[in-house]
């Protein structure tokens, strides 16, 4: 963790001194209304820092604070009908917290915290698992069954597991390496937005993707794990599009990113 003060504000730009502790991609916590941001440029202790909110009113000899960790994205139960903002600050939570308007420097968790979710485990003590296996599931909504797999670089033998309601920061099942330590394995994961996740096997697209919309299913077919482009002006119907396949596709799960 690396603290120093503004040098300079120039719009969403801050340049912050004292930072020569700080690495690339940290959190930060701009000046006391403590703004998030990004360090994306080091040079010597002074850091460029991408600010995710609102700058006016900072000015230098504010203080600035480097969290050591990467901008991350909580990825477990209570994602599915979540409304978040580009950072992964959920709004719905925000605004019951400020209001309609919203307010800078809010800090609030990307997952509810007090939420209990029923686990089933799928192992049992004694069995041995790696990375990306998995132990349990949580039935989400009525047809989303959301598989909880062990965190990348975690390999051992599961020494407890138990089937129960748990909130998404309590301990399901403890996992014991060769050495003798353990990891706590909850029903949330943290994970980098810059690192991809990672994968054992890339399947090649050879299904088709029903959309529902007989134009696209008939002269531009769109394969199951495909990509789809739909370029054009404004007001040509780009967003419609969206919509009617957020709608009528063959998808259990649809996440819209809007910008």
């Amino acid at each position: 963790m690396s603290k120093g003060t503004i040098k300079k504000v120039a719009g969403p730009l801050v340049i912050a001194q004292g930072m020569r502790d700080a690495n690339m991609y940290d959190v930060c916590r701009v000046s006391d209304q403590r703004l998030i941001g990004e360090i994306i440029e080091i040079h010597g202790d002074q850091a460029s820092v991408q600010v995710y909110e609102e700058t006016s009113g900072l000015g230098p000899g504010e203080p600035v604070e480097s969290t050591g960790a990467p901008l991350s994205v909580e990825l477990g139960p209570g994602l599915i009908g979540s409304i978040f903002d580009g950072i992964q600050r959920p709004l719905e939570t925000i605004m019951a917290v400020s209001g309609n308007n919203l307010q800078r420097g809010v800090e609030v968790p990307s997952l509810n915290r007090e939420k209990s979710w029923h686990f089933v485990p799928s192992v049992k003590a004694g069995d041995k698992v790696t990375g990306g296996d998995i132990i349990g599931s949580v039935q989400e909504t009525k047809i989303v069954s959301h598989k909880i797999m062990v965190p990348n670089g975690i390999i051992g033998t599961v020494k407890s597991i138990e089937e129960g309601d748990f909130t998404v920061t309590q301990t399901v099942a403890v996992i014991e390496n060769e050495n003798g330590g353990e990891s706590a394995l909850s029903l949330m994961q943290s994970w980098p937005v810059r690192k991809g996740r990672p994968y054992k096997e890339k399947l090649p697209p050879d299904m088709p993707l029903v959309t529902g919309q007989r134009v696209i299913d008939t002269l531009f077919p769109i394969a199951k794990g495909g990509v789809a482009a739909v370029p054009g002006p404004f007001g040509s119907g780009k967003t419609v599009v969206q919509h009617q396949l957020a709608k009528w596709a063959e998808a259990d799960i649809v996440v819209y990113i809007g910008c």
